[in-house]
């Protein structure tokens, strides 16, 4: 298939229960085996027979109906998940005689009418997600500076992260324009010269907690997950780097520490501080006459 970008869409069953992240792609809606099984509430064999039937019966040929699209697991692996188009989503729908593949084919074409004529579909639960994940990484960037006013001012480096702060306090309205399509970002990201491990970050982390009032349970780790956000952010696929520059590391870093909340306190603290720390240690935010390496745009690619 031609890359281009994913959007997803809410699905809704009648019954108010029955909910499913709708793949959007080359102008028509995508759903896994298992999406489909859950969306005609049919055993998982009876769902892989008609597909294999629809194929076997020339009905539909395969590779013009199906694709495989990245998938992130829990386990934090990205799997290639094969999809089947609208077509195929309808024929089955039409051999389990479900009428809930009826009133899906007339949300689908409604979605697609909305898209193809407008360019986007309101959808109001992916809205309310998305403005709370940017209100989110504004939490964190506060506390950043919160952290770091607090972090003794006896030290270049203390003062180099005040100065980052204030610095980049405008990246705001850029993850505003990021989370709503509007940015362009540079070709090129900057190398990565410092690879971050557990212990170097168990290291910051520590010592962070004895450098600020924060005590207690600050800093502890309640399971492993911690060390499986590290991994992640240098995950490969297809023999590269998913997240190849250190700006994109560094920015999955901050995601990845808040949303698994390794920590039994002081996640959100901990992941703006190990986002600051991360691009320090890869000279990237300051050289040493003071100004800015990286353009405002790299910092919340």
């Amino acid at each position: 298939m031609e890359k281009e970008q994913e959007q997803i869409i809410i699905y809704e069953a009648d019954n108010g229960q029955t909910q499913i992240d709708v793949a959007f792609k080359s102008e028509t809606v995508w759903l896994s085996q298992a999406q489909i099984t859950s969306l005609f509430n049919r055993d998982r064999t009876v769902i892989t027979r008609h597909i294999n039937n629809i194929f076997k019966e020339g009905e539909l040929e395969r590779n013009q109906v199906c694709a495989n699209f990245a998938h992130t697991a829990t386990d934090g692996k990205i799997y290639l998940v094969e999809h089947y188009n609208l077509d195929v989503i309808i024929s089955v729908g039409y051999r389990v005689k479900s009428k809930r593949g009826t009133q899906f084919r007339i949300w689908a074409n409604k979605i697609l009418k909305e898209y193809l004529l407008q360019g986007y579909a309101v959808n109001e639960r992916l809205l309310q997600e998305r403005t709370q994940q940017l209100q989110e990484l504004k939490n964190v960037v506060q506390l950043q500076e919160k952290v770091i006013s607090e972090y003794p001012l006896n030290t270049d480096e203390s003062v180099g992260h005040i100065k980052i702060i204030a610095q980049y306090s405008r990246a705001l309205n850029l993850l505003d324009d990021y989370d709503h399509q509007r940015l362009s970002l540079p070709d090129k990201g900057s190398q990565e010269v410092f690879k971050i491990s557990y212990n170097e970050a168990r290291k910051a982390i520590d010592e962070l907690g004895k450098q600020t009032k924060f005590k207690g349970l600050f800093g502890r780790e309640k399971d492993d997950s911690f060390k499986g956000s590290l991994e992640n952010i240098y995950q490969t696929f297809a023999g590269e780097d998913l997240y190849p520059t250190i700006e994109e590391k560094a920015a999955h870093l901050l995601y990845f520490v808040v949303k698994n909340h390794s920590f039994s306190d002081g996640n959100k603290r901990i992941a703006a501080y190990l986002f600051v720390w991360f691009l320090d240690r890869n000279n990237i935010l300051f050289t040493k006459y003071g100004s800015k390496v990286i353009p405002n745009n790299a910092l919340v690619a």
